[in-house]
């Protein structure tokens, strides 16, 4: 018996209603693309979450990962050959007390946008329109309008290797944007709290409708996608423009490739139009990547992470670089 099925078995035992074998990676990818993984663990709770760590780190050599939604991932059309756990909906709680919020990983960034503004906050209306969970904001240090979710974090749980519960504080998180100290770091977010601000509700309100109303007119929304593919270089941006404008300035916006294109609709978006594979998002990364340098010598890096079977995760540029 290998130390995939010998996890298996240990999982199985443990919390069988929480695990899926063969998963495929399409059902929950945002951009509905990506093979098979070989099991994918739900925990139902911050301590089962705690129990799968344990024991997938009793074997070093099979891969695995934490996914929220996966908003911001391009799986591998291979698939996974490890263990996914995913953190969604069981690990969804929210807490209000005074202008303070704690929340699992698992929230639904929009509805901690909504229940924040229902109970007159303000500070994080920025991530209203954001598709994905609050564990895989903090990591990217996610956000819009160039602001980042840790602006307003005060503590972090942690899970570490052992499975055992660790908090970091707000004096220690160092951040930037679209970067994170858990990037990088084997401790997984279980939950944070976040400090917000009182404010009159109804101008919480419409300061999302205004954010909600400007994201409808410039993203796709009815094809899979991960949102924005690039990241915005604050020297092109102010010679060039952001990437979506260098993209579309370039040429290229609507091109396609198999079922992939960039977005006719915001040049920055590579939407899936049905059968879009990993290969041809990533050809379509370098195609892009290679013509904006070629025409005003910026390159452009990914936020988007490119997941390959064997569990490596890398900027989709890098190995979008070498096709």
């Amino acid at each position: 018996m290998n130390s995939l099925q010998n996890i298996t078995q240990l999982l199985l035992a443990e919390m069988p209603t929480a695990i899926t074998l063969r998963c495929p990676l399409s059902i929950f990818s945002y951009w509905k693309i990506g093979g098979e993984a070989s099991v994918l663990v739900e925990p139902k709770s911050i301590q089962q979450l705690q129990q799968a760590i344990k024991i997938i780190n009793q074997f070093s050599d099979v891969p695995s990962m934490i996914v929220g939604d996966s908003s911001n991932l391009l799986f591998s059309d291979k698939g996974y050959h490890g263990v996914i756990i995913k953190i969604g909906n069981h690990l969804s709680k929210i807490e209000f007390s005074g202008d303070q919020v704690y929340c699992e990983a698992g929230v639904w960034v929009p509805e901690l946008a909504y229940r924040s503004y229902r109970n007159a906050l303000s500070g994080i209306e920025h991530i209203c329109g954001i598709p994905g969970r609050l564990g895989g904001l903090i990591y990217m240090n996610g956000g819009s309008n160039r602001r980042g979710i840790l602006e307003n974090v005060e503590s972090v749980q942690l899970v570490n290797t052992q499975g055992e519960l660790e908090t970091i504080e707000a004096k220690d998180l160092v951040h930037s944007y679209r970067t994170s100290p858990f990037q990088g770091d084997e401790r997984i977010i279980a939950a944070a709290t976040l400090k917000l601000n009182r404010a009159d509700r109804a101008t919480v309100r419409n300061d999302m409708r205004n954010i909600l109303s400007s994201r409808r007119k410039k993203f796709p929304r009815k094809l899979p996608n991960c949102g924005s593919v690039f990241l915005s270089n604050p020297k092109m941006y102010d010679i060039i423009g952001p990437p979506g404008f260098a993209i579309e300035k370039v040429g290229l916006k609507g091109t396609r490739l198999g079922g992939a294109q960039i977005s006719e609709l915001h040049a920055n978006f590579i939407v899936n139009l049905g059968s879009a594979t990993s290969q041809e998002v990533l050809h379509l990364i370098a195609l892009a990547r290679k013509t904006v340098y070629d025409k005003t010598g910026f390159k452009m890096d990914c936020e988007v992470r490119y997941i390959a079977e064997n569990g490596v995760i890398t900027q989709a540029h890098v190995i979008a670089d070498k096709l």
